[in-house]
C-alpha cells in the first residue's frame, strides 16, 4: 500500500464508486499481514515511502515466495535480496514478469500499479569486478526505488586514471555509492571529487589480511574525506536505500 493508492480508494469512495465495505476490505490486510511465519509490513510505504524489501537469506523459497506475492498484491514495487538459485526459480514460476540478477542475488518487480518518474540520481562505483555483487545489488535496489543509476565499474585506486575519466558523471550525481574491498581507499578518493554524499560499502574481497572486509571497512571508517559515510561489509541495500532518501531529498530542492 502507498500513499497514492490509499488516496484513490478514498477518492472512489468519495465519488460513489467504491463502498466503505468494499474499501475496508482493501485495507484490511494494513497495517500488516500476518502470514503466519511473517508479518508483512503494508504500512511501510505510508510511513517512509518505501516498501518492505524481502531478505532472503535463512527464508524457505516458500516463505520467500508467499511473502513476495503478498507484496505484490499490496501493488508496491517488490524486491527480494539475497535470493539462491532455487527461491529464484520459484519467484519466477509465480511471477513470469520478475526479474532474477545473478550477480546481486535479487529478484525485482515493478508491479505498474503507479506510473513513476525517475527520482534522483545515484552513481553506483566498484573497484573492481569481484566487487560487482555487491554493486549490483546496490544498483538494482535503487532502481527498484525508481532512482537513476549509473554504474561505474573496475575504477579502483590501482589505476587511478580510470577514475577520472568518469569524473563528469560522478558530479551529476545527487549521491555517490562506493564499493571496495581491499585496503578500501576508493571511498575517500571519490570523496575528494565530489560534492555530495559518498556512501562506502566494504566489500569482502581480498587477501588474507583483509580479514573478510573488516580492513576495507576500517579504512573507510579512517577516510579523511568528511562527505564518506560506511555501511557494513557487503551491505549494498542498504548503501542503496540511504542513497535513495538523499536523492529524493536532493530533488525536493
Amino acid at each position: 500500500m502507498t500513499t497514492h493508492s490509499l488516496l484513490e480508494i478514498l477518492a472512489e469512495v468519495e465519488r460513489g464508486l467504491l463502498t466503505p465495505e468494499a474499501a475496508a476490505d482493501r485495507l484490511k490486510s494494513l497495517p500488516f499481514e500476518d502470514l503466519g511465519h511473517a508479518r508483512v509490513d503494508h504500512h511501510r510505504s505510508l510511513r517512509t515511502g518505501l516498501p518492505e524489501v524481502i531478505y532472503g537469506a535463512g527464508k524457505t523459497p516458500e516463505q520467500t515466495s508467499a511473502i513476495f506475492t503478498s507484496l505484490v498484491n499490496s501493488g508496491v514495487d517488490v524486491l527480494a535480496t539475497r535470493v539462491n538459485s532455487a527461491t529464484a526459480s520459484a519467484l519466477i514460476a509465480q511471477h513470469p514478469t520478475a526479474v532474477y540478477n545473478e550477480t546481486a542475488r535479487t529478484v525485482s518487480l515493478a508491479t505498474g500499479g503507479v506510473a513513476r518518474s525517475l527520482r534522483g540520481h545515484i552513481a553506483v562505483v566498484c573497484a573492481g569486478t569481484s566487487d560487482l555483487f555487491v554493486a549490483e545489488e546496490a544498483a538494482v535496489t535503487a532502481e527498484t526505488f525508481g532512482t537513476k543509476v549509473t554504474r561505474l565499474y573496475d575504477v579502483g585506486v590501482a589505476g587511478l586514471h580510470r577514475l577520472l575519466a568518469v569524473r563528469g558523471e560522478l558530479a551529476s550525481a545527487d549521491a555517490v555509492i562506493v564499493c571496495a574491498g581491499m585496503e578500501g581507499a576508493l571511498p575517500s578518493v571519490v570523496g575528494g571529487l565530489v560534492g555530495v554524499p559518498v556512501i562506502a560499502v566494504p566489500t569482502s574481497v581480498g587477501y588474507g589480511a583483509s580479514f573478510a572486509g573488516v580492513t576495507a571497512m576500517l579504512g573507510m571508517l579512517n577516510s579523511c574525506s568528511p562527505n564518506v559515510t560506511v555501511v557494513n561489509i557487503d551491505n549494498g541495500f542498504g548503501a542503496a536505500y540511504t542513497a535513495v532518501l538523499i536523492a529524493r531529498a536532493a530533488v525536493k530542492k
